[in-house]
């Protein structure tokens, strides 16, 4: 297992934990047994789904945490596979198989790696121009998937507060209107630390996931 990848995902189910009242240990246990095993993707994912089906009170965590196995295989699990194992048919059926498991968080944790293999600090400009290129053409369905990332930059300047007001003043599209606090707060403070998780749990209209994302993404970023 990607040593990345256990630390965001002991660090959020943590944090959701202390957050609802809930206590994370096993099933932290058992999803770090499911992505260290050597298994297929699918067979992966069968278990990893068992796993959230067992503990229903971390539920809404479920497709975030799909796009940490996916980092997982991509980080670790590859490796054990051929070179070529992501361009190949079998790889190809996965990909449309669970083409509807997820959310945004995969493309945000794949740029986080580039940053760390560039050396460089992760910046909402960067995220959107260079790594996503939404400014060109062949890449207008991701202009519109971030479209309320790209309208609402300012807001990485201003504060927790601001961001999760206005949040709650805009009409978010579906795929942001989840993780657009977290993304938000996560480029305004991409290091975690405990006046931002405290600010998270005042100002949060989601207290819950939103101090659970941001806590996954920032640990995820420490390298």
């Amino acid at each position: 297992m990607d040593n990345h990848v256990k630390t965001a995902l002991i660090a959020s189910l943590d944090k959701f934990g202390a957050a609802a009242g809930k206590d994370p240990i096993q099933l932290e246990e058992r999803l770090i047994e499911v992505f260290s095993k050597d298994l297929g993707f699918l067979q992966k994912v069968e278990e990893f789904d068992g796993a959230f089906d067992e503990h229903p009170a971390f539920e809404e965590l479920r497709e975030v945490f799909f796009d940490l196995l996916m980092i997982n295989f991509f980080a670790s699990d590859v490796k054990k596979l051929e070179e070529d194992y992501l361009d190949s048919e079998e790889w190809a059926d996965i990909e449309e198989e669970t083409i509807d498991r997820g959310t945004e968080l995969l493309n945000l944790l794949l740029y986080i790696n580039e940053c760390h293999d560039e050396k460089i600090t992760p910046e909402l400009d960067d995220f959107l121009k260079e790594f996503l290129l939404v400014e060109e053409d062949e890449f207008q369905d991701e202009f519109h998937i971030y479209e309320d990332l790209i309208s609402n930059q300012q807001l990485v300047e201003s504060s927790v507060e601001d961001i999760c007001s206005h949040a709650g003043m805009i009409e978010l599209a579906e795929e942001m209107e989840e993780l657009f606090v977290p993304f938000m707060v996560f480029f305004h403070q991409p290091r975690a630390n405990d006046r931002i998780i405290k600010d998270l749990e005042t100002y949060s209209a989601n207290k819950e996931f939103d101090v659970a994302v941001y806590t996954l993404i920032a640990a995820f970023n420490v390298n």
